[in-house]
Order: C-alpha cells, then sequence, then structure tokens
C-alpha cells in the first residue's frame, strides 16, 4: 500500500499523527526531534523551499521552527529513491545514478562536514585528498574516503578543491549499488539561486551553518518530496506540512 497512514477526515489531517498511526510511518519520523522538510511544487522542479521543525521529544507535536528558505535541488527535479518507490506514482521516476536528479523521500542527516575544525558533534573534517566515491562497482560506493587509499581515479575530484563543500552535512542516503540507486547525496551550499545539483540540496552558506547547529546532537532527518506527494504522508508529516496552503 502506498499511503503510509490514511487518514480519514480533513480535521483528522490537520492535526498531528495520533500514537497508533504513527506506528506506520516512516521509522525515521517517528524518532527524529529535528526534521527539515523541502518541498519542490513538481518532480521536474529544481528550486524548493525549506521548512524546520522541531519537537522536544519522539511523543511531542512538532512546531515550526523559522521562516521558509528557498533552495535548489537536482538540475532535473526529484525522483523517488529506491527505498521509497512504493510512493511513487505510475509514471514518476524512481532514481538512478547520473540522473541530475536528488532523491525523494526521507532520509536521515548524517556528519556535519567542512573543510576547517569545528567543535560540531560527530564532525568530518575534508582533507586535501577526500573524495565521495560515485562508482557502483566500487566497494567504497556512496561514502567519503581519502582518495589516496582507494587509488583515486583522475574523473573522482577532491571534495577539498570544489568551495560548495566548505561546509555541509551528509544525507544517509541507503542506495543500492547493484541497481546504481545514486550516491554521495549532501546538503551543501549553493553556486548561486537558480542553479541546481547533480542530486544534492543547496542553499547559502550561512544557512547551511545554521541547520549544521539546528540539528547539532539531535536525531534528524530530512524529508525531500514533491508538494503531490505530502498527502501519501498525511499523518506522518507537521501539520503544518499537509494542510492546504
Amino acid at each position: 500500500m502506498r499511503v503510509f497512514c490514511v487518514v480519514g477526515t480533513l480535521v483528522a489531517a490537520l492535526l498531528t499523527a495520533s500514537n497508533a498511526c504513527a506506528q506506520n510511518c516512516p521509522a525515521l519520523l517517528q524518532t527524529a526531534s529535528r526534521l527539515l522538510l523541502v518541498t519542490v511544487p513538481t518532480l521536474a522542479s529544481s528550486a524548493g523551499t525549506l521548512r524546520l521543525f522541531e519537537r522536544a521529544g519522539k511523543d511531542a507535536p512538532w512546531r515550526l521552527a523559522g521562516s521558509a528558505e528557498p533552495v535548489m535541488v537536482g538540475k532535473r527535479g526529484l525522483a523517488w529513491g529506491r527505498a521509497f518507490r512504493d510512493l511513487a506514482d505510475s509514471g514518476e521516476p524512481v532514481k538512478v545514478e547520473g540522473d541530475k536528479r536528488s532523491p525523494a523521500g526521507i532520509y536521515a542527516i548524517g556528519r556535519p562536514f567542512g573543510f576547517a575544525a569545528s567543535s560540531l558533534a560527530n564532525y568530518l573534517r575534508i582533507a586535501a585528498d577526500s573524495v565521495c566515491v560515485e562508482a557502483p562497482s566500487s566497494t567504497t560506493y556512496n561514502t567519503i574516503v581519502s582518495g589516496r587509499s582507494i587509488g583515486r581515479p583522475s574523473a573522482m575530484a577532491s571534495m577539498r578543491a570544489t568551495p560548495v563543500y566548505r561546509r555541509g552535512l551528509v544525507v544517509d542516503y541507503p542506495t543500492d549499488a547493484t541497481a546504481k540507486a545514486g550516491s554521495c547525496i549532501f546538503i551543501h551550499i549553493w553556486k548561486g539561486p537558480g542553479r541546481g545539483t547533480d542530486g544534492c540540496v543547496v542553499m547559502p552558506e550561512h544557512r547551511v551553518s545554521v541547520l549544521q547547529q539546528f540539528v547539532n546532537k539531535h536525531p534528524s532527518v530530512l524529508a525531500l518530496l514533491p508538494a503531490a506527494a505530502l498527502g501519501r504522508l498525511a499523518g506522518c508529516l507537521p501539520a503544518e506540512a499537509t494542510a492546504r496552503r
């Protein structure tokens, strides 16, 4: 069944999910205390909106934290991450390596990273030879490693040489190497408004810094969805996310 949680009435749709309903929602949403919700008008859209939500605990209601802000996603929009392909309507694309689309779905926020030293929890400092492996044939596919340790191919650029990685967050995207389901999904600095990515979510540097602090030491998730799919998760997402605006 495609919809995680069916809500029978309009009134119920505007309420925070009950405990019974939440049991059928994605597990990451049930345990998170910080939510980064990115929505785009359609799957083909590369410009989106980010809204932040927080709550005191897994059984507490979500609360909007700040104003909506612009972000950019894949140059060709979104495609459903393989783990969430059951949410896709007929004809909607599923993410594959190199498609220039960001993966629609719900994912844990992983380690913060950057070029400079930081006191952020679990921080990953990007070294001169740090690379993220996008070759499905590699045993280190979809991970950041030392290029020297794997005999870096010349086509694999050092992250340190790319200013957009000066500050960011890893998205724990559960890829599938056999299906070539995409890799190296991050939240990082954009090149400018209107400029889409190869699959990451991007925004101005000062906003990336804010996000790093917002999720620090909190179980956090990224929900990356087309607007039309919000109703497919009614009762799982905050009321403000699914209410008609």
